[in-house]
């Protein structure tokens, strides 16, 4: 049997409110479904609130809003305040991805979550609505 997870999207105002609506869309209120791209990787794996077989289906219902919100101003809210932190290795990198996003070129962190979705949960994973 599929389960089908609904996030409301229309609440998703940036991605710390993204991370509280997939949280209780898994996990129910106050659940915790990651709070990192990786971390929200790590969990569509299985074993955190999702089917250990993967039988089952975010719907993400006024995604064109979330989109909005995700956008590349948000999406360089989140690299300013990672850039400091990351690997001397990786600043460099960090740094041309933020000159892109300030600028609204390239990927958005509603691009990157409908990937990591995509990717990690399989193809029909994803409805949005």
């Amino acid at each position: 049997m599929t389960v089908t997870y609904v996030i409301d999207g229309s609440g998703v105002t940036g991605l710390d409110s993204f991370w509280d609506a997939i949280g209780e869309a898994v996990n129910g209120p106050g659940g915790y479904f990651g709070r990192s791209l990786d971390a929200f990787a790590d969990c569509l794996g299985g074993g955190f609130g999702t089917p250990e077989d993967g039988s089952f289906v975010i719907e993400w219902r006024d995604h064109a809003h979330s989109a909005r919100a995700l956008g590349h101003e948000e999406s360089a809210h989140r690299l300013e305040r990672l850039l400091p932190r990351v690997h001397p290795s990786n600043r460099e990198r960090v740094g041309r991805e933020l000159a892109e996003a300030r600028a609204g070129r390239g990927p958005t962190l509603f691009d990157q979550l409908v990937g990591i979705i995509t990717d990690r949960a399989g193809p029909g994973s994803l409805r949005l609505m």
